[in-house]
């Protein structure tokens, strides 16, 4: 019998809980703009609410209800969708490689474009800018080349035909040149020396150049995934009460202490009747369990 009591109570408790709890409500949207404005000949007061929801979302979370604002009274006159064309915009770099035959900045900026198109591949189309800071100039490789040098010296009023009067070596635009050949001629007194010098020369060049730019900006690509609804409201203006004058209390007699002793304790007599009457029924309720239990 316990058992079957306090299952019932536990039942009794769950329902009464459940009949508690609030309806699940929809997920509330908020306004991307509010817009105030006067509508028609006599310039009556409307707002208009803008939202914009993706095609998942429930515009049953859109906030309908009246509302007052400004000491006017606003409420929904129409609900307005609208699919808009939604555009996804993001920046964007591109970097080239070309190969060049200068190193020379300034000319290598004239070569390249001012602008590119571009195409990602998600779909986003742009324009980008040759962005001038990120323009760099680097040498492929490099290469040695030689080429030979000479020069030829005059000697003259020498006294011999000897080859220790001449120098071996001689200077010439920087470079060093050893002697290669001697020419002699004579007058009968003195010798004039004809001397040839040779030597080489290399230099080290580039063999080209690469060059790296970046072009920047931002890509957009449209989509159909936004709905704009737009609820409008109508508002009339709100009465202001009448201020009323309250009369002054007339003075009253005193109550007999016996009747405001009654008065005040009367909620206090009705919680301790109510209590003696749940102990009543479960004294009674107790006993009948006990008798039961004695005739079995």
């Amino acid at each position: 019998m316990k058992k079957h009591m306090a299952l019932l109570l536990c039942a009794l408790m769950i329902l009464a809980s459940c009949a508690t709890l609030p309806a699940m409500a929809a997920e509330q949207h908020y306004p991307v703009s509010v817009e105030e404005y006067t509508y028609g000949p006599l310039d009556e007061l409307r707002i208009n609410k803008i939202y914009q929801l993706s095609l998942s979302d429930d515009p049953s979370g859109i906030p309908t209800g009246d509302f007052d604002r400004s000491g006017r009274h606003y409420y929904l006159l129409d609900m307005v969708r609208k699919d808009e064309v939604g555009v996804d915009t993001q920046p964007h770099t591109e970097t080239v490689t070309m190969d060049s035959d200068t190193g020379d900045l300034a000319e290598v900026l004239k070569r390249l474009d001012a602008q590119m198109e571009v195409a990602t591949e998600d779909g986003h189309t742009g324009t980008l800018v040759l962005d001038h800071t990120s323009v760099k100039v680097e040498v492929k490789g490099y290469k040695t080349s030689s080429r030979s040098l000479s020069a030829t010296r005059t000697y003259p009023s020498l006294s011999d035909a000897d080859l220790d009067l001449i120098p071996k070596t001689i200077s010439d635009g920087g470079r060093t040149l050893t002697l290669a050949d001697v020419q002699w001629a004579s007058d009968g007194t003195y010798y004039t020396a004809t001397a040839k010098y040779t030597g080489s020369s290399s230099s080290r060049h580039a063999t080209g150049y690469t060059v790296t730019a970046s072009y920047t900006g931002e890509v957009a690509k449209t989509n159909c995934e936004v709905v704009t609804y737009t609820a409008i409201f109508g508002s009339t203006k709100m009465e202001e009460p009448e201020p009323t004058s309250v009369p002054e209390p007339a003075p009253e007699a005193e109550a007999p202490a016996s009747q405001e002793l009654g008065t005040n304790y009367l909620p206090v007599l009705g919680v301790v009747g109510g209590v003696i009457a749940l102990l009543v029924v479960a004294c009674w309720g107790w006993q009948k369990m006990k008798e039961r239990k004695m005739h079995t």
